[in-house]
C-alpha cells in the first residue's frame, strides 16, 4: 500500500515545527527518524493530513553535558549511542541498548526521541530510560516543561505531549560509577520488539537498586518492593515471590504464561547485575 495524501513541510526551527503543528483544523504529525512513522503510514495506520519534517533542525541533536546530568537532543540516532559518539553517564548501559536496536539501518536513522514519543510498550529506549530514571523535556506553544520519563508514558502508544508539543531532550542523570546494571531480553529473533525486557541497576556502595521490566502492555513497570528486598540483600528465592507479586498486584491483567516470562526476565537480569 501507499500512504494517503498528506501536506509535507520541512522545518526549519524548533518554533517553526511548533506552530506547523498547532493547526486545530488539519491532522499533523512530526516525522524524526521515521522508521516506525512511515511504515505506519504506508500502511495506513496513522491518519496525517500534514507531515512536519524535524530533520533540519539541528538544535535537537545537541548533547548538553552537566556535571550531574547529560541532556540528549531527541533527534540524536540510535546508532549516535552505539558507537560511543555521545557521552555516556549510564556505565555503558545506553551504549549497550543502542546496538540493541532493530538493525543497523534502523539504528542510522531511528533516534531516541522518536522511540520515546511513539511509546510502543516494548521499545529498548523506553525501559531503558525509565530505568536509568531519566526526564524528558517537552517544548510546545505555551513553553518548556519537564517530566519524569516514568510519567511521560501514559499507555501503551500514549503519552503526555500535548497537541504541537515535541520531545525537545532526554535527560539522564549521571550514574554511580560503582552502579551495576544488568539487562535481559526476551525475543522471538534478532532484531524484533521484546516480549519481555528487564533492567536492574544496583549500586553495593549504596545498597541501593532499581529494577524495570518493559513490554508490557503498557509502560514499564518499576518494581520498587523488589528493589528494597535487594537492598536488604534478600536471596534468589524471595525476589522470585516478590517480583511476581508486585506483576500480579499491577493493573496488567497477565496470563500466567506472560507472569513467568516476566519475572524470568526480572531475574535474568538481576542476576546480570552480579546481585544472586
Amino acid at each position: 500500500m501507499k500512504p494517503a495524501p498528506f501536506a509535507y513541510h520541512r522545518a526549519t526551527s524548533i518554533e517553526d515545527a511548533i506552530a506547523q503543528l498547532n493547526d486545530d483544523e488539519t491532522i499533523a504529525r512530526p516525522l524524526a527518524g521515521g522508521q516506525s512513522l512511515v511504515p505506519m503510514l504506508n500502511l495506513r495506520l496513522a491518519p496525517v493530513q500534514k507531515l512536519v519534517d524535524l530533520g533540519r533542525i539541528e538544535t535537537l541533536r545537541r548533547v548538553d553535558e552537566q556535571a550531574g546530568r547529560i541532556a540528549y537532543g531527541a533527534l540524536l540516532p540510535h546508532a549516535a549511542f552505539e558507537d560511543g559518539r555521545v557521552p555516556d553517564g549510564s556505565n555503558g548501559l545506553m551504549s549497550f541498548i543502542g546496538g540493541q536496536i532493530a538493525y543497523r539501518a534502523v539504528r542510522t536513522r531511528g533516534t531516541i526521541g522518536g522511540a520515546l514519543a511513539l511509546a510502543d510498550p516494548a521499545a529498548d529506549w523506553l525501559t531503558t530510560v525509565i530505568a536509568l530514571d531519566g526526564q524528558v523535556v517537552l517544548v510546545g506553544p505555551r513553553g518548556r516543561r519537564s517530566l519524569a520519563a516514568a510519567d511521560f508514558v501514559t499507555g501503551p502508544y500514549m503519552t503526555a505531549l500535548d497537541q504541537a508539543e515535541l520531545l525537545e531532550s532526554v535527560v539522564i542523570p549521571r550514574r554511580a560509577k560503582t552502579e551495576r546494571w544488568g539487562h535481559y531480553k526476551v525475543t522471538r529473533k534478532t532484531g524484533e520488539y521484546a516480549d519481555s525486557m528487564a533492567i536492574a541497576l544496583f549500586d553495593p556502595d549504596a545498597r541501593k537498586a532499581r529494577i524495570v521490566v518493559g513490554a508490557v502492555n503498557g509502560a514499564p513497570i518499576v518494581l520498587t518492593k523488589t528493589a528494597l528486598e535487594i537492598g536488604e540483600g534478600a536471596n534468589e528465592e524471595r525476589l522470585q515471590a516478590a517480583i511476581g507479586q508486585e506483576l500480579a498486584e499491577s493493573d496488567r491483567a497477565f496470563s500466567p504464561a506472560k507472569l513467568k516470562l516476566h519475572v524470568t526476565a526480572a531475574l535474568r537480569a538481576i542476576r546480570k547485575a552480579g546481585l544472586s
